[in-house]
């Protein structure tokens, strides 16, 4: 088979891989790596500085943390797409920023896009406007199925590294939330579990962001007390630290979660995952194996009891099989040889 040469456009936010919030940059520091491993010659662009095997052009010297969601950052790495991919001559570019796509149909070269994100009110128009210039990339069937009239060429599940999170057998005796803090996440639903329930609850989330801090301030600070701990955004280290540990990882989404790759981190840690069933929840936690996917936020606190019974072993052996990094590079260069 012949070398495929990708150029693999990040977004412009976290240097690859993130050293602490991330998820994008995280399945997309793996997926560099393992195409590597794979013998594909990958060109990765971003932003700061490389920490991946692969060869690497910055569009900015420093990460834009502190302006997340802003639009120049967005439309400056954008534009400086053209000249980079013209010298690099690639056989397809891999876009997994925002506005770069955009540039797609000015390409006489195939654009892969993983949409990490909704399909449907803006960023669905947003897609059906990119039309056949992009090829789509689903992260799971029940996202594909919110837009089924998009360009998609595959279905990929994200992936992690299962073998770089340790595997811990005896849990400690807390419930676990990692995840920003927004409505959508439905952290007041895992606090009153984890309430009912008896179980101290760990509340690791990202609240930098404006609306991330109005929404503590008013939703999630007047529930905290002696049983729910807030420790606020962790680094890599100190997240994997509280996966392992935890007897189960909350998930109370309240929208279609297109994807959530926390759940996955949890299981290759060997914890069970307690999830409502909304967007590709049931596509990920397999119910009465790698924990439980209930119907109701008032079915919580009895999944919370019952995770004990679950087996660590069990979590972590599907987490390898169905969610490794090496799973995903492989369909990933399916789609790659496919539009090429």
């Amino acid at each position: 088979m012949s070398q495929l040469e990708i150029a693999m456009v990040a977004p412009p936010w976290f240097e690859l891989p993130p050293k602490a919030y991330g998820g994008i940059e995280s399945m997309c520091a793996d997926l560099v790596e393992q195409l590597t491993l794979r013998d594909l010659s990958v060109t990765l662009v971003g932003v700061g500085r490389n920490g991946t095997p692969a060869d690497f052009i910055p569009t900015c010297e420093q990460p834009n943390e502190d302006r997340l969601g802003q639009a120049m950052p967005e439309i400056i790495h954008a534009s400086l797409l053209p000249e980079i991919v013209g010298k690099l001559e690639p056989d397809l570019v891999h876009d997994h920023s925002l506005a770069g796509p955009l540039l797609a149909s000015g390409r006489s070269l195939p654009t892969v896009v993983t949409a990490h994100g909704p399909v449907t009110g803006e960023m669905g128009q947003y897609y059906r406007g990119l039309a056949d210039s992009v090829h789509l990339v689903a992260v799971s069937d029940a996202q594909r199925r919110m837009a089924p009239n998009l360009n998609w060429v595959g279905t990929v599940h994200n992936a992690v590294r299962v073998e770089r999170f340790p595997f811990q057998q005896n849990k400690s005796d807390f419930a676990l939330f990692l995840g920003r803090t927004c409505p959508e996440k439905g952290i007041p639903h895992a606090i009153a579990a984890a309430r009912e329930a008896g179980v101290k609850l760990v509340i690791a989330a990202k609240c930098r962001e404006p609306d991330e801090l109005k929404y503590f301030e008013r939703e999630v600070k007047p529930l905290l007390g002696p049983d729910v701990e807030w420790i606020g955004e962790v680094e890599r280290a100190r997240k994997v630290e509280l996966l392992s540990a935890a007897r189960c990882l909350l998930f109370p989404v309240c929208w279609e979660e297109p994807f959530g790759i926390v759940m996955v981190e949890a299981m290759a840690c060997g914890t069970p995952v307690i999830a409502l069933g909304r967007g590709a929840i049931p596509e990920v936690v397999t119910d009465g194996k790698t924990g439980f996917v209930c119907d109701e936020p008032g079915e919580l606190a009895d999944a919370i009891h019952r995770a004990g019974r679950l087996s660590a072993e069990d979590c972590r052996e599907e987490a390898a099989d169905r969610f490794d990094v090496e799973t995903m590079a492989k369909r990933y260069e399916r789609v790659y040889r496919a539009v090429a």
